[in-house]
């Protein structure tokens, strides 16, 4: 067994390509390995701007053989009554690669047939990768490749080596010009030489030596480690920004830390402004004092050591200053301008072709959100205040800041509003409606952020069903589904318990000028689907799949009390006679979905009881309806499940001691009636006939 060494060496790829490309390349040469009978051991990927790598130790030198078997003719055919072989039996060697005489007879469930059996010779390693690499190579997938000089391969930079060896040996082939040798290099500024390699344990340190850390693990750290080392000689601390860290350690080779300044007059503009103009043009770290305020210095992570790096850091001075100036000079700008103003210019603004513009987009959501405030609390502040949130949550989409800095939506808006003295709930409403940003972000804190982050994603949600604009399979160019569970995961969490369908209802009407689409049909398809994100969100939480069918096929019309009716209902299926309990359930479902009799009386009619156990149902049935019905209101669910249940033993003593199904149509209906308001009163929490005992 040998140690397997890729590395594809090419002009610098993109920071964000680098890792999915090795995760990719390593699950293709795995694979293929797998595929090809080849054992092997731990695989580990390497990487930097220049060069995808990849190690695989205790990889077998050859593949293991196979033997397999293929049947021909019958016996008849293949020899003749001397035993000689025919002309089908020398065909059928033919086909199988042996010689006549190799040929066995087997007894099979159809007679005797011939059979040979083959074995496929093993490939030795080398070759086989050597044969495989190429379109390996080409099928890595970046989101960009290109083509260079007269070559017809791709990639996504032109490649300038690849080093491949299994152990000692060379795996030899060709992409495009390129051949494949034990050949690597170094810093291209640092330690341009070629480094030869005699076996793939060498790689790393010899890399090292070379100026470049290929662990993409190690050189993290030391990004981390460096970058927090200088922010300290500062006499501050780096402002944390994971993300950040991980670009940056695969924008360089080798890390390399130096630290800058700006003027402090850069100040008075927003921190914010200040951060993201440090950070998404420039890759600049942000340092903060210990009361967390921006103080007027950077840091930066190069690639190179220079003779002189005062010498680059003031280089890096003079690129953030004229950045730093047009910030400045934008939000200058800015400030002077009312917000009213810009509201205005967002009727030049598109929110969606089929849909109008922005500004039609907030007249519609600012009506949502007054009828959300009113619902959910009609005798506070909090309809005025997500009115007015409302009416200026766009507006920043037109400020030259955020047009400049497009990741300050929202952020920008919340300072032009506290600048302009908008009330505190006000301002940080229309920061938050954003939210949630992406899958597990957080949710906005503040009750008026909440209401019109509802309002303004399921404006959005309603209007691009109206339109027709519908995701399908994994086609969602308007993240829908991420706004739809953002709707759902902020009402379970801010408790808004009114009617969902109610309020896709109301947002669905505003859109009638605009669609030519049945408004119930439509409210139906948002419901739907709508139903379906509850759906994942709570089997990515655990929940079983045949409780929250159970509950939200019955109705998640008040989203939180779905998530209490799944606890309640899972701790109940807990209990030891659940089963039975389910059993009983379902029978009474099943018996009343099966009827052919036509309407089910709506009333019972006492007078027409046979037997003790249909009275004593009944009773039982009009004792717990009305605290089921009570603990529903108040949201205790888990006393009203265990209600529910208690009906169990008079369910079970009504089937053993009637018919019904009786001859008597009278007497079968009023046992039907009797089923049915049953059914409905346990059909109010859940529809146990999908639970599975």
């Amino acid at each position: 067994m040998n140690t397997l060494l890729i590395e594809i060496g090419s002009e610098e790829i993109p920071a964000g390509y680098i890792e999915p490309a090795l995760n990719a390349f390593s699950s293709m040469i795995q694979k293929k390995l797998t595929d090809a009978r080849i054992g092997y051991g731990r695989a580990k990927i390497f990487g930097t701007p220049r060069r995808l790598a990849l190690e695989i130790a205790d990889v077998e030198d050859i593949q293991k053989s196979r033997t397999s078997e293929i049947t021909g003719p019958p016996e008849k055919a293949g020899f003749d009554e001397k035993g000689n072989p025919t002309i089908a039996a020398e065909k059928f060697a033919e086909k199988a690669g042996i010689s006549v005489d190799k040929i066995q007879v087997k007894e099979t469930p159809k007679g005797r047939y011939l059979c040979a059996e083959i074995i496929e010779p093993a490939v030795e390693t080398v070759k086989l990768l050597g044969d495989a690499l190429p379109g390996i190579i080409s099928s890595i997938p970046f989101p960009k490749t290109m083509k260079w000089g007269e070559l017809t391969v791709t990639y996504t930079r032109p490649i300038q080596w690849i080093m491949a060896m299994l152990g000692t040996n060379v795996i030899p082939f060709t992409y495009g010009d390129i051949n494949s040798s034990n050949i690597s290099f170094g810093h291209r500024f640092m330690h341009p030489d070629p480094i030869k390699l005699s076996a793939p344990g060498q790689y790393i340190e010899a890399l090292k030596n070379a100026g470049v850390i290929a662990d993409l693990d190690e050189r993290r750290d030391m990004v981390a480690q460096e970058i927090k080392k200088t922010a300290q000689e500062l006499g501050g601390k780096i402002l944390e920004d994971e993300e950040l860290v991980d670009t940056v350690k695969n924008l360089v080779e080798y890390p390399v830390v130096a630290a800058g300044k700006f003027d402090r007059e850069f100040l008075e503009v927003p921190d914010e402004v200040l951060i993201t103009a440090m950070r998404e043009h420039q890759k600049y770290f942000s340092v903060v004092d210990d009361k967390g305020k921006l103080m007027p210095c950077f840091v930066v992570a190069n690639n190179t050591r220079a003779k002189d790096m005062n010498l680059v850091a003031t280089g890096h001075e003079r690129v953030l200053r004229a950045r730093l100036s047009d910030a400045k000079f934008f939000f200058r700008g800015d400030a002077r301008t009312s917000m009213e103003t810009w509201v205005e210019k967002l009727k030049k603004v598109l929110f969606q072709a089929k849909l109008g513009s922005v500004h039609e987009k907030v007249y519609r959501v600012q009506a949502l959100a007054e009828f959300l405030a009113h619902e959910i609390d009609p005798d506070s502040e909090l309809k005025a205040n997500a009115s007015r949130a409302a009416f200026l949550c766009k507006a920043d989409l037109v400020s030259q800041v955020v047009i400049e800095f497009t990741k300050l939506q929202g952020v920008m808006g919340r300072i032009y509003a506290r600048l302009a003295g908008e009330p505190e709930e006000v301002a940080s409403a229309i920061e938050e409606h954003y939210r949630p940003a992406y899958s597990g972000g957080p949710l906005p804190q503040t009750k008026t952020g909440a209401v019109l982050a509802v309002a303004d994603k399921m404006d959005s949600i309603c209007g691009c069903f109206s339109a027709g604009l519908i995701p399908t399979g994994g086609a969602d160019p308007y993240a829908l589904r991420r706004q739809g569970i953002g709707i759902l995961q902020i009402m379970y969490k801010k408790g808004f318990s009114f009617s969902l369908k109610t309020l896709i209802k109301k947002s669905v009407e505003q859109f009638s000028e605009k669609s030519d689409k049945d408004p119930g049909a439509t409210v139906d398809a948002v419901y739907e689907f709508l139903k379906n994100r509850i759906s994942h969100i709570l089997a990515d939480e655990g929940f079983s799949k045949d409780v929250i069918a159970a509950v939200a096929d019955v109705s998640v019309d008040h989203v939180p009390h779905v998530w209490e009716r799944i606890k309640a209902l899972e701790k109940l299926k807990a209990k030891p006679d659940f089963e039975s309990l389910a059993a009983a359930f379902k029978r009474v479902v099943n018996i009343i979905r099966k009827s052919d009799t036509g309407e089910i009386p709506a009333s019972v009619d006492e007078s027409m009881f046979e037997n003790s156990s249909e009275s004593e149902l009944y009773e039982k049935f009009k004792d717990i309806t009305a605290r089921v019905k009570d603990c529903l209101d108040k949201g205790e669910f888990e006393k009203a499940i265990l209600d529910i249940a208690s009906m169990r033993n008079a369910v079970d003593s009504f089937f053993d001691s009637v018919m019904v199904m009786a001859e008597d149509t009278k007497l079968r209906d009023n046992r039907l009636a009797l089923l049915k308001k049953i059914a409905d009163m346990f059909g109010t929490f859940a529809d146990f006939s999908k639970i599975t005992t």
